[in-house]
């Protein structure tokens, strides 16, 4: 097939890449931050000029567990100040890391932080609109800072600097370890990192297990089990005080289940079924149904992605090379759908070669996973959803599919406005039955979409790039050869 003929899954022609050095080229690169700056300035300055008791109270929480670790407090023990009254609610090995935040003044913590936090969404977009960027050619500083911008106000991202959480970094160490082409660490190590930090990144586990990535699945382990002896280490007692005590304690500490801001199933189902036997059974019920019907979508799309790759430019004679989503009882490589180049990991799926249909279904299968995450949850905050960015991603693709560019902006344009809190104010008993009833609706409008998005990129974006591949499609143009015309 030729370059360019707009057949879906055809990996995009070469382009010339961003180079260093130039003045023009630095012109792009100020440029590119400007933009990004311009766009998260005024975020930045609305929370942070807020009372200090209603900005990064989140960031407060990792500080306080930071100081109790150095005057030898008991962690689990430790409130925020008033009138948040927050308890650390994390594994003690996040309480660690959070020391050296504990030696700046609360001032220079949060600057520090607000950088690293937009620094992580930079990272996190390179990596979920790789595809997009790469048309962009000398001009990917400026695709970056707009993306970076974009991302950054939608409602989970704007809530991340709200409350001055960990989600950004959380989610660019597993989107790092599970879409980089060549790891040059052991492929598994960051999301054991971040299951040490906080236990929610866990459902990759299940990730690499029903996709055949077998030695990720030991390095995330080995990892996460390593970081937690060695907390238990430093910290005998506040770690026998979590794993058997806060840990199990639940929605008592980190907040109401069946507030509007707790977008996963159990707080949908928290807010119209009373506590009891019943909803515990309802929620146990939809939460299998969820996990068995979300992880089989992260695999069927996560192995589309594989089998693109290996029915492209990475075909092999050899069975055991890649795995084999069409054979999966077959013979597997134990390093699951990974060739070993130079000494690392080479996932054909994450290489520029495979086309970008084949890096869309592996972005989309670690966005379903992600969203899992939220919705499997016993809690599950706003905040959370900020795996949203790699759904956008994953929709978007390259850009040459205008279907796929259409509905990209329009869940975009949906995540841009905080639908659940206007569904609360509905929900008051000052309103009609049916104002009410229709409030219930909206007040879970992020979590129905957290589960139309894993139907949409586990069913829609599969069917469209792989059982069609073969189909020119009408709604594409041919665009020039290296631009971001349409």
């Amino acid at each position: 097939m030729r370059a360019g003929n707009g057949v879906r899954g055809e990996p995009p022609p070469p382009r010339a890449p961003w180079r260093r050095g130039s003045p023009a080229d630095l012109a792009i690169l100020l440029a590119g931050v400007a933009i990004a700056v311009a766009a998260i300035t005024p975020i930045v300055v609305h929370w942070l000029t807020n009372p200090p008791d209603q900005r990064m109270v989140d960031l407060e929480v990792y500080r306080d567990g930071g100081a109790a670790i150095l005057r030898g407090a008991p962690l689990y023990e430790v409130l925020t100040q008033p009138p948040q009254l927050l308890p650390f609610t994390y594994p003690p090995f996040a309480a660690v890391l959070a020391v050296p935040f504990t030696l700046l003044p609360w001032r220079a913590a949060q600057g520090l932080w607000t950088f690293l936090m937009y620094a992580a969404l930079a990272i996190i977009v390179c990596y979920a609109f790789r595809d997009l960027i790469r048309r962009a050619g000398r001009w990917t500083p400026v695709a970056v800072g707009a993306l970076v911008g974009a991302g950054a106000w939608i409602w989970p991202a704007y809530d991340q600097m709200r409350f001055g959480q960990v989600g950004f970094f959380l989610m660019a160490l597993c989107l790092a370890d599970c879409a980089t082409r060549s790891a040059r660490w052991p492929r598994g190590m960051l999301v054991g990192l971040a299951i040490a930090i906080k236990l929610v990144p866990g459902v990759f586990l299940i990730y690499f297990l029903i996709t055949g990535r077998w030695e990720a699945l030991r390095n995330a382990v080995l990892t996460a089990a390593a970081a937690t002896l060695g907390a238990f280490a430093l910290l005998p007692s506040d770690s026998a005080d979590y794993w058997f005590g806060a840990l199990l304690e639940g929605g008592e500490r980190t907040g109401s289940i069946t507030g509007t801001t707790n977008q996963a199933l159990n707080g949908m189902i928290a807010r119209i079924i009373p506590e009891g036997p019943v909803r515990s059974l309802v929620w146990l019920v939809l939460l299998l149904a969820v996990a068995y019907a979300g992880f089989k979508l992260a695999r069927r799309t996560t192995l589309a992605a594989d089998d693109l790759a290996a029915a492209g430019p990475f075909r092999t004679r050899n069975p055991r090379n890649l795995h084999n989503p069409r054979n999966p009882h077959g013979p597997r490589n134990p390093h699951g759908p990974f060739r070993r180049f130079n000494g690392t990991d080479l996932l054909p799926a994450a290489d520029p070669a495979a086309g970008p249909a084949a890096y869309s279904l592996l972005l989309g299968g670690i966005a379903i996973t992600g969203l899992l995450s939220v919705l499997l949850s016993p809690v599950g905050w706003m905040h959370h959803l900020v795996w949203m960015v790699a759904v956008l991603g994953a929709l978007i693709g390259d850009g040459r599919d205008a279907r796929r560019c259409l509905i990209t902006v329009a869940v975009w344009i949906y995540f841009l406005f905080p639908l659940p809190w206007y569904g609360a104010a509905m929900s008051g008993t000052n309103h009609r039955l049916i104002t009410r009833f229709f409030g219930r609706i909206v007040q879970d409008a992020f979590g129905l979409a957290a589960v139309a998005m894993i139907v949409l990129l586990g069913v829609w974006l599969v069917d469209r790039l792989v059982a069609d591949k073969d189909q020119p499609d009408p709604s594409r143009s041919e665009p020039p050869v290296g631009t971001l015309a349409p």
